[in-house]
Order: C-alpha cells, then sequence, then structure tokens
C-alpha cells in the first residue's frame, strides 16, 4: 500500500464524481476508488468509472455490486420512465423520480466500512447542493449527519473521534463551476458519462435532466462536451 494519506473517493463515472476524484488526487491523497453497481439502467456509467479510476491513478478500484432493483422506487432502477425535455425551473422544483432512496446512505456506508479497513477516515464524495436535481442527500446537513454517524458507529471513531471526514468539494459549486474546475484539473471528460437513459451505442440521450444539466453548464463555461449525443440538444434554459 501507499505510503501518502488514503481516501476512499465514490466514483460513480459521472462528471462530478471524475473531478472530485481529481482534486482529491490533486490533494495528494492515495485514492481507493468505490464503484457501486446498484443496478442502475445508465449502465455505461460503470464501464466509464473504470477508465476515470484509471486516469486519475487509484491505487485500487473496486466495483461492488449491490442490487436496489430488488426494491426499486425510482426510475433509475426500475421500469417507470425517466423525466425528459424539462426546463431548468421544472428540474429544480421537486424531488424527481430519478431519486434512488438511500443511495447516498448507503454509498457512503459502504465507503466508511472499507475507509476503517483502509486506517483512513476520509471519504470523497461528488455531491453538490447548488442547480441540483433536487436530491435530499446531497445537501450539507446531511453529510454533517454523517460524519456524526460514523463517529458514533465505528471503532475508529470511539477511539479517535475526529477522524471522519465526509469531503464533499464540490457540495457549494454551481455546475459550471465544477465543469470549469474539471477543466482547470485536465479531467477526462470523455470518459465521463452521465445520461440517465445512454443508448446502446453509449451515447447520451440529450434529453434527461442529468444531460441537460451538464450541457447547460458546458455552454456557460464556454466549453464543447466531448460527449456523443443522440440528439444535438441545447442547453436547458
Amino acid at each position: 500500500m501507499s505510503s501518502q494519506r488514503r481516501a476512499v473517493v465514490l466514483l460513480s463515472g459521472g462528471l462530478d464524481s471524475a473531478v472530485c476524484a481529481s482534486i482529491a488526487r490533486h490533494e495528494g491523497l492515495a485514492l481507493y476508488a468505490l464503484t457501486v453497481d446498484y443496478g442502475q439502467r445508465h449502465r455505461a456509467e460503470l464501464d466509464a468509472a473504470t477508465n476515470i479510476a484509471g486516469a486519475v491513478h487509484v491505487e485500487r478500484h473496486l466495483v461492488l455490486p449491490v442490487d436496489l432493483t430488488r426494491w426499486g422506487g425510482s426510475a433509475l432502477t426500475g421500469s417507470e420512465p425517466v423525466p425528459t425535455d424539462r426546463t431548468a425551473q421544472q428540474i429544480g422544483s421537486d424531488i424527481p423520480i430519478t431519486y434512488v432512496p438511500a443511495r447516498n446512505t448507503i454509498f457512503l456506508a459502504l465507503a466508511m466500512g472499507w475507509a476503517e479497513t483502509l486506517g483512513t477516515g476520509d471519504i470523497y464524495i461528488g455531491a453538490h447542493s447548488l442547480d441540483y436535481s433536487g436530491y435530499p442527500d446531497c445537501r450539507p446537513e446531511y453529510f454533517s449527519a454523517f460524519e456524526q454517524l460514523a463517529t458514533l458507529a465505528t471503532k475508529a471513531g470511539v477511539e479517535e473521534s475526529s477522524r471522519w471526514r465526509i469531503h464533499a468539494p464540490l457540495l457549494r459549486m454551481m455546475k459550471t463551476e465544477i465543469v470549469q474546475r474539471g477543466a482547470e484539473l485536465c479531467v477526462p471528460f470523455a470518459l465521463t458519462r452521465s445520461c440517465y437513459q445512454p443508448s446502446k451505442s453509449g451515447a447520451a440521450c440529450g434529453r434527461c435532466d442529468a444531460c441537460r444539466i451538464r450541457l447547460r453548464a458546458f455552454d456557460a463555461a464556454g466549453l464543447t462536451d466531448p460527449v456523443t449525443y443522440e440528439t444535438n440538444t441545447v442547453a436547458v434554459r
């Protein structure tokens, strides 16, 4: 194992997690990337996560199967249609059907277990709470509460109460700022996959909330998104 300070980074294969991992790498941490195969319909992101893990030179990349399709409750793990062609106002108005019940809590709990075995209390997650799709487990108070839970729930927390830190470096960034930061860090955007319903060829639909938020961010940053889209959708307004 590396002698560097270690951190577990949740790596989905999307743009946000890629930028988050690059930030952690830039901070000099030895990264242990955790990707959760939870039965998501946008499975192209699993291959993307593997490619990104290689690009940011993680120490180890673990893909862990946890089948959340067993209870469904989300368009990403069930048969419900993914919302498309929504305006920016519609996207930010409610908690959408793409919300996966308890997803971040499950992911962070898994990351916490691995981090404890690695002798670290540092976990990185690419969540952000501004101009996001209304997910309740992407709020600052949620991550503060999870740090308290980790302190109470683990041997490491009991013996070293200040150990646990949930790092969410994108939390208070707008999506455009995330794209700009990624560009500064030379994040391989072409490797990332954000679309909720990609085609069989892996092309992004350009119509789901994730695509439209991403397109708007690249447009506002004055950059061209290098991924392939099925439709030449303009950025959502």
